[in-house]
């Protein structure tokens, strides 16, 4: 029988915000310290998992993840995938207590040639294939972002994919609201089943 085949999505560190920005796709937002200590502690958690390869989306904060994580003994570069790139908004910039207010739905009032929760899903499907076809059998790593993460998560459980649907995490085994900085979600993907299994774990850091 054919090994199944393990991906695992990476949410960024913490990201240095001290204006309280929605930065989404805006450039040059990195890690804030305890961001840093994160994701060396996801690499640390990573390296017993003997990944055979490691990709990031192409925005700082998730570079910057990326490069603590190989340098905790992973012992791979990390391999740029656009399909790994945050979601595509109209509320770049704006502030994070503006977007509270919605609920954090970046989506219900965004116009044509913006993503709605169901492309976002199409992307990673996309990317989950290509992870499938070059390592079929092994344990592949790949940093991204938040919804990129929630929605995996809520259509390996059959919830509704949707902005609304994110309130139903906890019911997927999601511990601490949103999927936390660093968190490791691993979808194993086992030959002629529908749907890959979904295991959730957040990884902790002192605050410096």
């Amino acid at each position: 029988m054919s090994k199944p085949t393990r991906i695992t999505l990476v949410r960024h560190g913490e990201v240095h915000n001290p204006d309280g920005v929605y930065y989404g796709r805006l450039p040059r937002f990195g890690l804030s310290e305890h961001g840093r200590a994160l994701a060396v502690a996801a690499g640390k958690h990573l390296r017993y998992m003997r990944p055979a390869a490691l990709y990031t989306s192409p925005l700082l904060r998730a570079r910057e993840t990326a490069a603590l994580i190989t340098a905790q003994g992973i012992g791979l570069q990390p391999s740029i995938n656009r399909l790994l790139w945050e979601v595509h908004t109209p509320y770049d910039g704006r502030t994070q207590a503006e977007l509270a207010t919605r609920n954090w739905d970046l989506y219900t009032q965004a116009g044509p040639g913006y993503e709605q929760p169901a492309d976002i899903l199409a992307r990673v499907h996309r990317f989950f294939d290509l992870a499938r076809k070059r390592h079929t059998g092994r344990h592949v790593v790949a940093v991204t972002h938040g919804d990129l993460v929630a929605f995996s998560i809520l259509w390996a459980f059959g919830e509704p994919v949707s902005a609304a649907g994110r309130s139903r995490l906890a019911a997927c085994g999601v511990t601490g609201g949103y999927p936390e900085p660093a968190s490791l979600t691993t979808f194993t993907f086992t030959p002629g089943s529908d749907l890959p299994t979904a295991r959730y774990i957040a990884v902790t850091a002192p605050k410096l």
